[in-house]
């Protein structure tokens, strides 16, 4: 099978794949009631995820992201990441809220997990309490210090650029990473449909962020072919890096490299589109051309970009609902 190329000549080899929409924080940016149960949680299973994973990377797709929901809600975590690795798929992170990193990464990355990324929004405990509903910033730090000392190749860090979370300015995670190999990646603050309060009280342009790194000698590194869409920045006087997603900037889309799937098997062109393929009636047996054809298919109405700058998010109701 050839590769995935849309309409707009961009090549897709990262797919995002939610697992479960169950979370255990109910941060205030995306669950600030925490998870609430409305239907079955009749989730893609092991076997499912499986001849996605097989047929994704038959398409030239080279990294598969588990997220959520929180994804190490599921049990059997660690047989998904073991699958997708016996799929052929040479890139396997996740994103997570760390609960219980330091107690599980170990045998994640025996599973095959070789990537992750952790939600760290603010550095002092009463703001990332006040942010995610929990007390749990100090367990959440010593699973990323576990992570490192395991030598997982990738280690990251995702903050939500909130007003809330920057106590003690950006200083605070440039810190943080001084001794620390890991990337910070600040995520300005999107607008969903039911965040427009929260989104009017806590938004920072990510021009700010920038300013910041213009003003102290941060530098821009360059991009890899699968990264995501973070420009990161290094210091000579930092181990680690510091990084922005802003997609309200212009252009933001045009290096879109990646597709979503649901956790029910839906495949979204767009976190802020409207509707999906769903993809779910063809995982009941190996890789499928039948599959493949209709991802391909689907590609062709994909758009060129989100229409955010116009206050329009989709029918993208909070980000645990596709997976972020």
């Amino acid at each position: 099978m050839t590769g995935l190329v849309d309409g707009f000549g961009r090549h897709f080899r990262y797919l995002r794949l939610s697992v479960t929409e169950v979370c255990n924080f109910s941060c205030a940016y995306c669950l600030p009631d925490g998870y609430r149960k409305t239907r079955p949680h009749d989730f893609l299973s092991v076997d499912e995820i499986g001849r996605l994973a097989e047929t994704f990377q038959a398409l030239g797709v080279g990294k598969v992201r588990l997220t959520g929901g929180e994804p190490s809600a599921r049990r059997d975590l660690g047989e998904i990441i073991a699958r997708i690795r016996r799929a052929g798929v040479a890139k396997i992170a996740m994103t997570t809220n760390g609960w219980n990193l330091s107690e599980k990464i170990e045998g994640w990355r025996d599973a095959g997990l070789t990537h992750l990324n952790v939600s760290i929004d603010a550095l002092d405990p009463a703001a990332f309490r006040a942010i995610t509903g929990h007390d749990r910033l100090g367990a959440v730090i010593d699973g990323v210090d576990r992570a490192l000392a395991l030598g997982l190749p990738t280690v990251k860090v995702n903050a939500v650029l909130l007003k809330s979370g920057l106590s003690g300015g950006f200083e605070t995670f440039a810190d943080f990473v001084r001794d620390r190999p890991v990337a910070v990646r600040f995520i300005e603050l999107m607008r969903t449909g039911d965040n427009a309060d929260y989104f009017a009280a806590e938004h920072v342009s990510g021009a700010v962020l920038r300013d910041w790194f213009a003003a102290r000698g941060w530098t821009p590194r360059p991009r890899g072919p699968d990264d995501g869409p973070a420009v990161e920045y290094v210091h000579p006087d930092h181990a680690g890096r510091l990084g922005l997603i802003a997609p309200y900037a212009p252009g933001f889309c045009d290096g879109c490299n990646r597709l979503r799937v649901t956790a029910r098997g839906q495949l979204r062109l767009c976190l802020f589109g409207e509707g999906g393929v769903d993809l779910r009636d063809l995982l009941q047996a190996g890789p499928s051309e039948a599959l493949a054809a209709r991802i391909r298919r689907a590609l062709g109405e994909k758009p060129a970009g989100h229409r955010l700058a116009e206050g329009r998010s989709g029918d993208m109701r909070h980000l645990a609902q596709v997976g972020g």
